[in-house]
């Protein structure tokens, strides 16, 4: 799947996320630093990515909003960056690009 990671996102996580296949961009690569979330979503949007972000309630309350985006993928922070690009992959496996927003949690 192709994604689009917040720039609070763990960068080992992003690189678990590409030994699986998945095609990432990070806000620092594509030089969007400091920009706000709309911004971001409206950017993934714009390449058909999903957002992988740590700021969940703010994406969250984007998609409420109804603005447009292709998926929102909200996680919890987990030092364990490789599990959690696993548990972000199990999670994306059968899904498309689309206006879904999914959270990825840590085990109990």
């Amino acid at each position: 799947m192709q994604l689009y990671a917040d720039e609070d996102f763990a960068y080992q996580v992003v690189a678990g996320l590409r030994q699986f296949g998945h095609d990432v961009i990070t806000v620092q690569e594509d030089g969007r630093q400091g920009a706000d979330d709309l911004s971001i979503l409206m950017a993934a949007h714009a390449m058909r990515r999903s957002v992988l972000t740590h700021n969940r309630r703010h994406f969250e309350r984007l998609h409420r909003q109804g603005h447009l985006h292709s998926g929102v993928i909200a996680c919890k922070r987990d030092d364990d960056f490789m599990a959690l690009a696993s548990r972000i992959n199990s999670a994306i496996s059968q899904l498309s690009p689309g206006p879904w927003c999914l959270r990825v949690n840590r085990p109990p």
